[in-house]
């Protein structure tokens, strides 16, 4: 079970990465004039997250083994798994808003998009709190 949890950090990291860089794609994107600049912005946005989406679902695999073998143990883990649904939500958000943005329908100016960028903080600050200190 150690090899599946030292995975599951490994993949949760990896899709973090992804979940902090394409909302900053999109703050460029949404500030970018040059067509050039944009269609560069749209195939790094497109590869992204076409990179990330594996990584999540490999996480969630892996945090779903380790949840079955050892069980659902404590209320902590119940307020993880609503901030991992919560997680899930916004990669498919972020998905709808690549797509818009390939299609040239940006629906929001830049900061907008800095803000959006911030939620991914708070919620692995959350996270990574309930599992280390277990408060419940």
């Amino acid at each position: 079970m150690l090899w599946v949890k030292a995975f599951h950090i490994i993949f949760v990291v990896s899709w973090f990465a992804g979940l902090f860089y394409l909302p900053r794609l999109f703050v460029n994107h949404a500030m970018a004039t040059e067509p050039a600049e944009i269609e560069r912005l749209k195939l790094m946005e497109r590869k992204l997250l076409r990179f990330m989406t594996p990584l999540a679902v490999l996480a969630l695999a892996l945090g779903t083994w380790l949840w079955l073998g050892w069980g659902i143990d404590g209320g902590w883990l119940h307020a993880k798994l609503a901030l991992v649904a919560g997680l899930v939500a916004y990669h498919l958000y972020l998905a709808r808003l690549q797509r818009e943005f390939a299609a040239d329908r940006i629906g929001h100016g830049h900061v907008f998009y800095r803000w959006v960028n911030e939620l991914p903080v708070l919620i692995l600050t959350a996270i990574t709190i309930l599992v280390t200190v277990k408060p419940f």
